[in-house]
C-alpha cells in the first residue's frame, strides 16, 4: 500500500475521497482489474468511473517508482554523511519528482566542475565568507587564500589548469583575482543547486514565451517546408497549443529550428542576487559587485540552460498528456464504431495496376474464396470484372460489400454501382488504415499461413466492417491513423493509454466466448494472452461452452481469474439466460430471489421490462450488494447483453467530385470524419486528399474544442473554404 501522503495527493488530484483511493488500491492488490472494479465494485469505490479508477492505477505506478527513488536518494545522502532530520523530512514529504531531484541535486555524485576544482584549492571558506557577507574588501581578503590555495594545489598534485605543480610554483601562478573567481564558481554552483532558486526561476520561465528561429539547415531544404510557419515563431508557454509545441520540438530535434525561452537574463540575475542578500546585512559595493558577477555566471552558465530544459520538458509532458487523450478518445470511437454484424460479405482491397483483391467471407468471417479483378487502367477489364463480381454475389449469397477507402477506393465504388445486384446488398467504404500492418504481422500469418499479404489485407477490411472491435484489436493502435504526433509523445504513457482504451472497449461491449479470437479474448478483464489461448484450446477440444461455470475447467483459470472475467464473457443460447448478460455470476442469487418473489422462472424475468418495473431495488440491498449494483442488475435484466454500439449505415459521397481540381469554393459536400485533433478534424469527402475543418470553422464562437463538436466516423456536411492545388490541401467549414 502506498504511503498516506501519496493517497492524499491522488485524492486531491482526482477530487475524490481518500477512502475511495485506498479501496481501489486494496482491490488492485487483490488482483482486480479496472473494468471489474468500475463495474462490479461500485460500493467499494464510491462509484468511481473507469477513467477515475484508471487514473488511480496510473498514479499508483508513478508513486511506487517515486518511493523507490526516495529510498535510493536517502541511502546515497546518508552514506555521504550529509543526511539531516530536516532534509529527510523534506524528502519524505515530497510528491513531485522535480522537487525531489532538486533536493537531491547538491548531494548527487557529479563530474569534476569548476566549483570542485576551487574547493580542492581550499577556496570554500572564502566563498562562505562572501555568502555570509563577512567581507568588506573581497580582493584584499582573497590574498589570505592565495598561499593556502597554492599549498592545497601542491598537495593535490595539480595546478589551476590541472597541471602538476609544486608549492612555490603554484603560489606564483595563483593570484588574488583567480582565488576570488574560484570562490565565485563555488557560489554560482551553490546557487544553481538551491531548490528554492530553481523553483523560483521555473515560475518565471513558465510565464515567458517560447521562441523559434530557423537554422541554416532549414534554408532551401524541402524537408523543412512543413515547419515553415514556425521559422519566426513566438508564443506564450502558458497558451501554446499542444500540437504546435510538439511540432517545434520535433523541428528542433531534426535541426531545422533553434528554440529558446525569452526570460530576461538581467532581471533573473537580479532575483538571484536578492536571494543571496535575503535576511543578511547590506554588503559593501565591492562585495556586491562580486556577488552580482557570481549571480550572472550562475544564471547564464548553470541555471538558464537547465531551467529552460526543465520547462520545455514540463510543457512537453502536458502536451503529451493532451495529445494522448485525443488519441485515446479517437481510438475509443474507432473501436466502438458501428458493426454490420454477422453477414455474408464481399471485401475488396482496391488497386489500379495490381488490380482489386476480392475475398468472400461467411457470416463468421471465415475465408471462402479469393480472386483478383482488374476493372481500372491500365487493364480496363470492366466486363470481365462485372461478371466475376456477379458470380461471387450469387454463389456466396453476399449480403454486404466492403470497399477499402485507399487508392482506387472511390473508383472501385463507382465500378460496383454498375454491377447488377439486389437492392438489399449494402455497400460500405471501410478505412484501410492498419490493414497492411495486419497483413504482414505475426497475427496475420498465424491466421492465414497459406495466403499472401493481399488476401490477408482484404480479409481485414471485410472483418472490420463486420465487427470493428474484434478485428482492430489485432493491429497496433498507432497504425490506425487516429493519433496526433503519436511518435513524438511519451511512448510509455501512450501505450498505457491505448492498452487501457482497448481494454475498456472490449469489456464494455462484452465478448462471445464461443466465437472470439484469442486476440480479442486477451483483452478481457483478468484473462491475458496465455489464458486466452487456453480458452480457445478448451473450446476446440470440448466444443462450445454452454454455461459460464465451464470456464473453471479451463487450465490455469482459477477462482480469481473467473471472478474478474466471467461477467464480460457471454454465452448465447446457453443453459442459463443470465450467462448471455453482464450480470455477474456472484449476483445470480439476487436475480433468482427477484424472480421467486414475482412468482416466475428466472428465464422469464430476463429481458422482460414490465416484470423488471415491478421490482423494488431497495428490497435487495445487502451488506455485499448496495443500491448501485442492484440498479445495474435491473438495467441489465431489462436489456440483457445490449451492445452499446450503433448499427452501421450506408453513406454516399458526392457523385460529381472525382478529383481535388473539381472542387470550388462554396461547394457543399457530404463527408465522414476520419481523425480529430487539437486543431481541427480531417474529413473524407471522397477524394484521395482529406479536407481539414479547422477549430475556428466548426460553427461555434471562437476556437472550438474539436473533440467536443465532432466524433470519429461522424457523417457531416461541409462547405469548401479554400483549395491549395500545389500543396494538395483542402480547407472546409462545418455546416449545421
Amino acid at each position: 500500500m502506498l504511503d498516506k501522503i501519496y493517497i492524499n495527493t491522488i485524492a486531491e488530484r482526482l477530487r475524490v475521497k481518500d477512502w475511495q483511493v485506498e479501496n481501489c488500491l486494496d482491490l488492485f492488490a487483490d488482483g482486480a482489474t479496472v473494468p471489474f472494479i468500475s463495474r462490479y465494485r461500485k460500493e467499494k469505490t464510491g462509484g468511481l468511473s473507469d477513467v477515475e479508477v484508471s487514473q488511480v492505477k496510473h498514479f499508483q505506478g508513478i508513486y511506487e517508482e517515486m518511493a523507490a527513488r526516495k529510498e535510493t536518494i536517502l541511502n546515497t545522502i546518508a552514506e555521504a554523511g550529509a543526511l539531516t532530520p530536516e532534509l529527510e523530512k523534506s524528502i519524505a514529504d515530497c510528491v513531485e519528482s522535480r522537487v525531489l531531484e532538486d533536493l537531491y541535486l547538491p548531494y548527487r555524485p557529479k563530474k569534476r566542475t569548476r566549483a570542485t576544482v576551487a574547493k580542492e584549492k581550499g577556496l570554500e571558506p572564502l566563498a562562505q565568507a562572501m555568502l555570509e557577507m563577512r567581507l568588506f574588501d573581497p580582493e584584499k581578503e582573497a590574498l589570505r587564500y592565495v598561499k593556502s590555495a597554492a599549498t592545497a594545489t601542491a598537495a593535490s598534485g595539480s595546478g589551476p589548469q590541472g597541471s602538476s605543480a609544486s608549492g612555490s610554483g603554484a603560489a606564483a601562478e595563483l593570484t588574488a583575482r583567480e582565488a576570488l573567481d574560484g570562490a565565485k564558481d563555488i557560489i554560482a554552483e551553490n546557487l544553481s543547486e538551491r531548490a528554492s532558486v530553481r523553483e523560483m526561476l521555473r515560475e518565471v520561465f513558465r510565464r515567458r514565451r517560447v521562441c523559434a528561429k530557423a537554422t541554416k539547415a532549414a534554408s532551401g531544404n524541402p524537408e523543412a517546408d512543413k515547419y515553415r510557419s514556425y521559422f519566426n515563431f513566438s508564443e506564450s508557454l502558458q497558451h501554446i497549443a499542444p500540437h504546435r509545441l510538439l511540432a517545434i520540438l520535433r523541428a528542433e530535434e531534426e535541426g531545422f529550428l533553434n528554440l529558446e525561452i525569452d526570460a530576461d537574463p538581467e532581471k533573473s540575475s537580479w532575483q538571484l542576487y536578492m536571494e543571496l542578500c535575503k535576511d543578511k546585512k547590506r554588503p559593501s559595493q565591492a562585495l556586491a559587485n562580486e556577488l552580482r558577477s557570481a549571480c550572472d555566471d550562475a544564471y547564464k552558465r548553470l541555471l538558464e540552460p537547465s531551467i529552460s530544459r526543465d520547462i520545455l520538458k514540463e510543457a512537453k509532458e502536458k502536451a503529451d498528456v493532451a495529445s494522448i487523450a485525443i488519441f485515446g478518445d479517437n481510438l475509443k470511437q474507432l473501436l466502438l464504431a458501428a458493426p454490420v454484424g454477422q453477414k455474408r460479405l464481399l471485401a475488396i482491397d482496391p488497386g489500379f495496376r495490381t488490380g482489386c483483391k476480392c475475398v468472400c467471407l461467411d457470416a463468421q468471417g471465415n475465408l471462402l474464396y479469393h480472386t483478383a479483378i482488374f476493372p481500372h487502367p491500365p487493364q480496363n477489364e470492366k466486363v470481365k470484372s462485372i461478371q466475376a463480381v456477379s458470380e461471387m454475389l450469387e454463389k456466396y449469397q453476399i449480403e454486404v460489400i466492403a470497399i477499402g477507402s485507399g487508392t482506387a477506393g472511390r473508383e472501385t465504388g463507382e465500378f460496383i454501382k454498375r454491377v447488377p445486384k439486389s437492392s438489399d446488398i449494402k455497400v460500405f467504404s471501410v478505412s484501410e488504415d492498419g490493414a497492411s500492418v495486419y497483413s504482414a504481422s505475426e497475427v496475420g500469418r498465424e491466421e492465414f499461413p497459406e495466403q499472401d499479404v493481399t488476401v490477408r489485407g482484404a480479409v481485414s477490411i471485410g472483418r472490420r466492417l463486420m465487427d470493428p472491435l474484434a478485428e482492430l484489436v489485432k493491429i497496433d493502435p498507432k497504425s490506425l491513423g487516429v493519433g496526433q504526433y503519436q511518435h513524438d509523445v511519451d511512448q510509455k504513457l501512450l501505450k498505457e493509454k491505448l492498452d487501457e482504451t482497448v481494454e475498456y472497449c472490449v469489456n464494455v461491449v462484452g465478448v462471445n466466448v464461443n466465437t472470439a479470437s484469442p486476440y480479442l479474448l486477451s483483452y478481457v478483464s483478468g484473462v491475458g494472452p496465455a489464458l486466452a489461448r487456453n480458452i480457445v484450446a478448451y473450446r476446440v477440444a470440448n466444443g462450445d461452452l454452454t454455461e459460464r461455470e465451464q470456464l473453471r475447467k479451463v487450465p490455469r483459470l482459477g477462482d480469481k481469474a473467473f471472478q474478474q472475467c466471467a461477467a464480460f464473457l457471454r454465452i448465447k443460447g446457453g443453459k442459463n439466460p443470465l450467462d448471455a448478460s453482464a450480470v455477474h455470476p456472484e449476483a445470480y442469487g439476487i436475480v433468482e430471489k427477484m424472480a421467486a418473489k414475482l412468482g416466475v422462472p428466472t428465464a422469464q424475468l430476463v429481458g422482460n421490462e414490465s416484470l423488471c418495473q415491478q421490482i423494488k431495488p431497495e428490497e435487495y440491498v445487502s451488506e455485499q450488494f448496495g443500491l448501485p449494483t442492484i440498479n445495474d442488475i435491473l438495467k441489465e435484466l431489462k436489456k440483457p447483453g445490449l451492445d452499446p454500439r450503433e448499427e452501421a449505415s450506408e453513406f454516399a459521397f458526392a457523385d460529381d467530385i472525382r478529383d481535388i481540381e473539381d472542387l470550388k469554393t462554396g461547394m457543399e459536400l457530404p463527408g465522414i470524419v476520419t481523425n480529430v485533433t487539437a486543431f481541427g478534424a480531417f474529413v473524407d469527402i471522397g477524394l484521395h486528399e482529406n479536407g481539414l475543418i479547422h477549430a475556428s470553422q466548426m460553427g461555434v464562437k471562437g476556437l472550438a474544442v474539436p473533440s467536443q463538436v465532432l466524433k470519429l466516423h461522424q457523417k457531416v456536411r461541409v462547405s469548401v473554404l479554400n483549395v491549395d492545388l500545389e500543396r494538395r490541401r483542402i480547407g472546409l467549414r462545418l455546416l449545421k
